[in-house]
């Protein structure tokens, strides 16, 4: 079926298969998946390099000012902003995200881009959770630097990571259920049909 133009945001608990469900839906939807390949696309359209931005990856500051963010002519002045580089890179992203959002039919992988894409027509914003154990059996069979017994501190460690970075730069509160169109287990049903889970949602709108 021919669809209108639309954009599905990934958010995920560490471990719970968010990047594998995030890549199977951009292929069943024949569109771009965007993770860590948002980097270069951030610095094309900034000038950072893409060695900077991969540092301060989903890294909080604690100096940014809320309506600088959502200011839509801060690019263009970000040279004139006495502010810290990890805020700089985040208003990158944030111009990077919707720009691309405007251009394409897309999915994005975490880095706030369902808070930064709000009120899009078209967007679905989803969250990804999944069993401790799931979780868990995923990061050792994925991180091969993981052993077994340090699975759950790994994923405690990147879980916290991933909620400072969303709750600085936004408004909302990471993995609450309310701030989302729709919730999935995936432990429950595994990457494909977590993957038509979402088409079908989608396609419901």
């Amino acid at each position: 079926m021919e669809r209108k133009h639309f954009v599905i945001t990934i958010g995920r608990q560490t471990g719970s298969s968010g990047k594998e469900i995030a890549q199977a839906l951009a292929e069943k939807l024949g569109v771009k998946c965007y993770d860590k390949n948002l980097i270069t696309e951030i610095s094309k359209r900034s000038g950072f390099c893409e060695e900077i931005i991969e540092q301060n990856d989903e890294n909080p500051t604690n100096s940014l000012i809320y309506s600088i963010a959502m200011n839509p002519y801060a690019m263009s002045t970000l040279t004139d902003l006495n502010m810290p580089l990890n805020n700089k890179l985040f208003l990158a992203q944030f111009d990077t995200i919707k720009k691309i959002a405007e251009q394409e039919s897309c999915v994005f992988v975490g880095r706030c881009a369902d808070y930064i894409l709000e009120g899009m027509p078209g967007l679905v914003r989803v969250f990804i959770t999944a069993s401790d154990e799931a979780r868990k059996a995923h990061v050792v069979a994925n991180h091969s630097d993981v052993a077994p017994e340090k699975a759950a501190s790994f994923i405690k460690n990147m879980d916290k990571r991933r909620a400072s970075y969303y709750n600085y730069y936004t408004d909302k509160r990471w993995g609450v259920a309310s701030g989302y169109d729709l919730c999935i287990n995936s432990s429950d049903i595994g990457i494909e049909a977590a993957a038509d889970l979402i088409i079908a949602y989608l396609d419901s709108m």
